[in-house]
């Protein structure tokens, strides 16, 4: 895939984040099949299903895998997202068997692929989907920033 694939499918997913409520930290999720055609998307709901697994990823994999492939692999898709995962996510991920995920910004705090860990790409892993961070960082950071400016 190109960049430009790549900033499409974050564009998708920036519009997603704009969608999640107003309790919800914005971040979008989007899986897309081997075309680059959408097969599910999702916002963070932690606070509005209070549950503390219902981050962007997690709810986007779990429709994904309601609606494509075997049950649960994910085999050939790609996983967009606005900020990078953290462990959870990056770790349901290789368990998916997503092929890529490419996010925007990047989270020094508790990101699993790059940042404070690299979970993705741990040798000892039998799945290692190909990454790429930093993808319309920008704006992606900036829906983060205005929703945390509004809350102080």
């Amino acid at each position: 895939m190109t960049l430009q694939d790549d900033e499409r499918m974050i564009r998708v997913a920036i519009e997603a984040a704009r969608a999640a409520t107003d309790a919800d930290v914005p971040v979008g999720a989007v899986v897309f099949d081997a075309d680059g055609v959408e097969v599910s998307r999702a916002v963070n709901s932690r606070e509005a299903m209070s549950d503390p697994t219902a981050h962007a990823e997690i709810m986007a994999l779990r429709e994904a895998a309601r609606v494509y492939g075997d049950g649960w692999r994910l085999e050939g898709t790609t996983l967009a997202v606005t900020l990078e995962p953290c462990t959870m996510c990056a770790g349901a991920l290789v368990l998916a068997r997503v092929s890529r995920v490419v996010f925007g910004a990047w989270e020094p705090k508790t990101g699993a692929v790059g940042s404070l860990w690299d979970v993705v790409r741990d040798r000892r892993l039998t799945h290692r989907p190909q990454v790429r961070g930093g993808v319309l960082e920008d704006e992606c950071a900036g829906i983060l920033e205005d929703f945390f400016r509004e809350r102080r």
